[in-house]
């Protein structure tokens, strides 16, 4: 079968191989590969920044989200397949747990320990390949009315979890949020207004695209407000909003403005940070100013990477109430369509939104 493999640790090592099909275990189920999105972390590990191999392996198949189809289910994994089938459509999840007391509890996402591995990315193959197989437990159903537009849930999940966190954390008042503030518009900027729309609150989007832009157009259609990083000054945008900021969520890939953003947050509001940033890029700030403005206004900040089960479940439930609400809405995030050979196109820097590789 074709697999789109690279070289951990050596960069622009990333080539089509002939690997075997795999066969499965009794636990086991075989998917056959519909379509792989690719994101910042295909192109990171194809740059050698990161990356690990399975264990006594020299290249790792990429891909961590995939959409596909169930063609075999193995004896025993019939008895604890959560109601899959062959023929459903799934999603699978990305971390596996090592034996840490979160991870053996199902929350990987949350890992102390450090020693996960992730699809495609540390230590275990991923699923840009014609088939892949897995364990019931890490595999969510998708219903028909959205399998179209699928291929969103893992970076959704990542939404939700953000989510689902901030106002866990915000339990410690009697939180009421009346409006959000987004910094990016990328795909987890914009599921994020549309999870956060959903929620009835006010959603803000602060980016660099001018109103032009056919993104910046998308989530005006739905209400969502827009200002242009090109006319606004960031540092101006309470100002701008004239209210109290009551939940950020950054995901602008950049340091800088994760760092601007923490002067941003309301009285008692929080901000999310999602954004993954390597490098060793070093800023001037006033650090009494943030320390004072952050303790007198209560205020909290947290980061936040990968995501549970529960987070692709409630990914699955919005797909299904945009989609019906917004028909033909989320499949325009889906903007660039490859074919395996034309893997190099896919992992290049798309100003537009998802790229993706079309096995089926």
């Amino acid at each position: 079968m074709k697999a789109i493999v690279v070289t951990p640790g050596k960069a622009n090592s990333v080539r089509i191989a002939e690997l075997s099909q795999p066969k499965i275990k009794t636990n086991e189920i075989l998917i056959e590969v519909i379509r792989v999105g690719i994101d910042g972390t295909d192109r990171e590990i194809i740059d050698a920044k990161y990356g690990l191999a399975p264990e006594n392996e020299e290249f790792l198949v990429l891909g961590h989200e995939a959409l596909g189809k169930i063609r075999e289910i193995g004896a025993d994994a019939k008895e604890n397949a959560n109601n899959l089938k062959e023929g459903d459509i799934v999603v699978p999840l990305v971390r596996r747990p090592d034996d840490c007391s979160y991870c053996q509890n199902d929350m990987q996402d949350m890992c102390i320990k450090g020693d996960y591995t992730e699809r495609g990315i540390k230590g275990q193959h991923g699923y840009l390949s014609e088939y892949f197989t897995e364990i019931p437990k890490y595999l969510v159903k998708i219903p028909k009315d959205i399998e179209k537009i699928a291929i969103l849930l893992e970076p959704l999940s990542i939404v939700e979890k953000g989510i689902r966190q901030g106002w866990s954390i915000q339990n410690r008042i009697p939180w009421e949020p009346k409006n959000a503030l987004v910094l990016g518009l990328g795909v987890i900027g914009i599921l994020g207004c549309l999870v956060l729309k959903a929620m009835g609150i006010d959603v803000y989007v602060y980016s660099m695209e001018d109103d032009s832009n056919s993104k910046v157009k998308l989530i005006k259609k739905v209400g969502i407000n827009y200002i242009s990083a090109s006319k606004k000054d960031m540092l101006k945008l309470p100002t701008l909003i004239g209210r109290n900021i009551d939940f950020i969520l950054e995901a602008t890939g950049n340091s800088s403005v994760a760092l601007n953003a923490m002067s941003l947050i309301g009285i008692n509001g929080a901000l999310c940070l999602t954004s993954v940033t390597g490098g060793l890029n070093r800023v001037t700030i006033c650090a009494d100013c943030l320390n004072l403005n952050l303790v007198l206004g209560n205020k909290v900040i947290f980061g936040t990477v990968n995501a549970n089960r529960i987070d692709f479940e409630k990914g699955v439930k919005h797909l299904q109430l945009y989609n019906k609400k917004h028909p033909g809405l989320l499949d325009k995030l889906i903007t660039n369509r490859f074919k395996p050979e034309e893997f190099k196109k896919a992992f290049e820097n798309f100003k537009d939104l998802k790229a993706v590789v079309e096995f089926k």
